[in-house]
């Protein structure tokens, strides 16, 4: 047990004490009777040899000191009286300072004898903690506990050794409640030799069960050791649990757990009787509660955005140990800072006299702190203990050292800090239901959250495949990265604008990523295996399996989707509810399948609150955040879905879906640059990629917002030097796709060349002078440099091999020629023509 432990639910020692039982010195006529007013012995306790009352276990209050007259003056001195406190309920500690506040500077004088060096370039890498001597731990004055410590005599629960009444807190003294003796004074002294092998250097630390002494092993090179003893021998739980820890330390082997070395008896120096101590490894380094006061400092490194990176690792390192114990069917049943201990570059779970094996009714109540106890734990006792309650204490761990970073510097960007505090909430939910159900599970939405952190802060991806989600060929985008169709020509609209790309609703369920099918579902087995049938021979193969499963019907659900088949959906999706029963609340993928209903409905608010609810059960998937990216676009929440689409672009640039949505907001800002720009970071290994470069290609040579919103001379070069090396056509040089997206490219250029014949004419030049005039090729710096003078923007960017604007037509009008070779109709094949003739050349005769 250490700082704040107690056992919960022992048995309170009730009523008045025995007066027989004086532990040690009785009562004794001739000794002073006790003068504090809330004394408990209503008069009769008596001051000891000691000076401590026999009833009460405090010392007697201090005489106030006569004042000094004056010189000059002369006085009868009054009789001396004890001064008086304020009464105070029987039991109540009255301190001077905050004990927390003695506490944590006995932690900042111990942790600045550290280095602390700044942390690698790896996502789970920790900062450094040096120490040049380990003998600068040593404690010069140990003293004990600020808060003191549970007597524990026979379960008396009384907390003894407290600060009181203005006074320090006490080595010694006797129980208030059941008149036992406590002694906390450090048993071993520099220089004993424990066990014939173990020498001592002295005390580094306290705990609720004993004093921590550094210690050399001289039959083994005088390495150092870790000797742990009791604060209180007499303390039956701490004696208990004291052998409890050695028995589970011996079994248990994890570079994350601290390891016993040795276990050795020797007698008690005060009494004879024979005491033992644990001798383990010792680590050398700072607890996460030193570490605490660092964060709180802004002490470097914890002092940047970095920090929540540091304090994810500490989360995924100590979730290694604690499932490790968790598959050994043991709990630990006291994380908590204190006992955490970040040495080198490493962490280690320290300190496991709290461990309890699952399911263990016997033993006395469990070993735990409050504050980072389970609300079922704190109600229940020993009876609620499970692995979601050592979760609970990793999470209010990880709460405690965040709490502390108050700096905006220390803050995380993006939308690391909201996903942080999801996957805290998670952790430490009141209902155990809700907290993960493992400690891998928790780790590995931890881990997503650091890496999208990580790659938020340096614009820099962290990618690695999701092992809830499978990714989806479709992608989130309805016209910027696919072919124009012929309908584009045939609508009637002489100018048309570029589209935004944002797909209906309807039609995002497909564009998203796929649930993986429970492994321990009957169906997923048979959902593990490829298919190529369509979705209605695919709907009929899952009804004919034979056993019940909910993920057969999860993915019925979405065959029916896929078909436009919405009610036939929503029973699919019932009946997969009725299936899961009682963890249907809990169940994240059935908040996402009523989600996919919602958008197939049009609802895309509602869909937006499910999809959240699934946020918060994974906060380290980029799944749920892409879709919530899309339902806050699609509701006008630019802000809202720049964030969600940021986050799951800056983890992993393969995810298409969120360079195109990134892409959009930044259209609708008119910012077509910036979308290019977004566009272009789509790597070639991902399935987007043509996409993507298909979509440059429409956003450099659209029309955005207007009709008159034409791109720069820029803009079209670049669209004349990208089209040719797009894959077009199953990779041929000519086809129908190259030639839509030709026409349209030409069209807009076009334009623009009629914009600069109107300036020409508005110069003062004749009508069809600038139509009928030749340009000439020259180098991209010459031509920006003459626009300024001309008040135009550079014409030899945009024509290249096309000579004039005569030349220019002539090519649009044999493409919108090849164009009507794919109309599928006489009136499609007439307008094309016709729109083909109208851009024909004017000739001369």
């Amino acid at each position: 047990m250490t700082d704040g432990s107690r056992p919960n639910g022992g048995r309170p020692g009730g009523g008045r004490p025995d007066r027989s039982r004086t532990g040690g010195d009785g009562p004794d006529s001739d000794r002073p009777h006790c003068d504090r007013p809330d004394c408990r012995g209503e008069g009769l306790g008596r001051i000891n040899a000691r000076g401590f009352c026999t009833e009460c276990g405090r010392r007697a209050l201090p005489t106030a000191p006569e004042p000094i007259p004056p010189p000059t003056q002369a006085r009868t001195p009054p009789p001396t009286q004890a001064r008086t406190l304020p009464p105070t309920r029987p039991g109540e500690a009255l301190t001077s300072e905050s004990t927390a506040t003695t506490a944590r500077a006995r932690r900042r004088d111990v942790a600045r004898k550290f280095t602390v060096r700044p942390a690698g370039e790896d996502p789970l890498a920790l900062p450094r903690v040096e120490l040049p001597s380990l003998r600068d731990l040593v404690m010069d004055d140990p003293h004990p506990p600020s808060r003191g410590q549970t007597c524990g005599w026979e379960g008396c629960e009384e907390i003894v050794g407290a600060p009181y009444g203005g006074q320090p807190a006490l080595s010694r003294g006797y129980c208030p409640r059941c008149r036992h003796p406590f002694d906390f004074a450090p048993r071993l002294s520099p220089g004993d030799l424990l066990g014939d092998q173990y020498r001592v250097i002295g005390c580094v630390g306290y705990g609720g069960l004993g004093w921590v002494y550094l210690a050399e092993d001289t039959q083994l090179d005088d390495q150092p050791v870790a000797i742990k003893g009791l604060i209180n021998n007499e303390d039956e739980a701490a004696l208990r649990t004291a052998v409890e820890e050695r028995r589970y330390l011996t079994m248990l082997d994890h570079p994350g757990i601290v390891r016993i070395i040795n276990y050795v008896t020797q007698p008690d120096p005060r009494d004879g009787a024979l005491a033992g101590y644990i001798v383990m490894e010792f680590v050398g380094g700072m607890t996460l509660a030193q570490i605490k006061d660092h964060i709180a400092d802004a002490v470097r490194p914890y002092d940047g955005p970095r920090l929540y990176e540091h304090i994810l690792a500490y989360g995924c390192l100590v979730l290694r140990a604690v499932g490790y114990l968790h598959g050994e069917k043991l709990l630990y049943c006291d994380l908590k800072p204190s006992n955490v201990m970040h040495y080198e570059d490493r962490v280690k779970v320290i300190d496991l006299g709290a461990v309890r094996r699952v399911g263990q009714r016997d033993g006395g109540p469990p070993v735990i702190t409050e504050a980072f106890a389970a609300p079922e734990v704190l109600a229940r006792g020993a009876s609620a203990l499970t692995e979601r309650h050592d979760l609970f204490g990793v999470g209010r761990t990880l709460e405690e050292l965040s709490d502390k970073a108050t700096r905006q510097a220390q803050r995380p960007p993006g939308l690391g800090a909201e996903s942080y505090r999801r996957v805290l909430a998670r952790a430490t939910a009141p209902d155990p239901e809700r907290r993960f159900g493992s400690a891998a599970e928790m780790s590995e939405q931890l881990w997503g959250v650091l890496r999208e952190i990580h790659s938020l802060r340096l614009s820099r991806e962290q990618p690695q495949p999701s092992t809830l989600f499978a990714p989806t060929s479709a992608l989130l985008d309805s016209s910027l990265g696919r072919i124009p169709d012929l309908e584009r020509w045939l609508d009637g609209e002489p100018r048309p604008l570029l589209a935004s790309g944002l797909p209906r609703p309807e039609q995002v369920p497909s564009g998203l990523p796929v649930p993986f099918p429970d492994a321990a579902d009957p169906g997923a087995a048979l959902l593990g295996v490829p298919t190529d049938s369509g979705p209605r021979r695919l709907i009929e193969q899952l009804h004919a399996f034979p056993r019940p499963s909910a993920e057969i019907r999860l993915r019925t659900c979405r065959a029916y989707l896929e078909l436009g088949e919405r009610e036939a959906a929503a029973r699919e999706l019932a009946i997969a509810v009725e299936l899961i029963g009682s963890a249907g609340p809990y169940d994240w993928r059935l908040s996402w399948h009523r989600a996919l209903l919602r958008l197939a409905d049009g609802a895309v608010a509602d869909a937006q609150r499910e999809f959240d609810e699934v946020y918060s059960a994974l906060p380290g998937e980029y799944a749920p955040k892409l879709a919530l990216g899309y339902c806050a676009e699609h509701l006008g929440d630019h802000e809202a879905a720049k964030r969600f689409y940021e986050a799951v672009w800056q983890r992993n640039r393969s995810q298409g879906s969120a360079a195109f949505g990134l892409a959009r907001l930044r259209l609708a800002a008119g910012d077509r640059g910036g979308a290019v720009d977004i566009l272009g970071g789509v790597p070639k290994v991902s399935r987007h990629y043509d996409a993507a470069r298909i979509a440059i290609v429409r956003v450099l040579s659209g029309r955005l917002g207007h009709p008159d919103a034409l791109p720069t001379a820029e803009d079209l070069a670049e669209v004349r030097t990208r089209l040719p090396r797009l894959y077009l056509d199953e990779g041929r040089e000519s086809g129908p796709a190259r030639d839509r997206l030709t026409a349209e490219s030409l069209e807009v250029t076009l334009d623009w060349a009629e914009r600069q014949s109107g300036a020409g004419e508005r110069m003062g030049e004749p009508a069809g002078h600038a139509r009928s005039r030749r340009w000439v090729r020259r180098g991209r710096a010459a031509a920006a440099a003459e626009a300024p003078r001309r008040g135009t923007e550079p014409p030899s960017l945009v024509y290249g091999e096309w000579e004039d604007e005569s030349a220019l037509r002539a090519e649009l009008e044999l493409t919108l020629r090849r164009l009507a070779r794919q109309a599928d109709s006489p009136e499609a094949l007439g307008a094309l023509i016709d729109h083909a003739n109208a851009i024909r050349p004017v000739t001369r005769v």
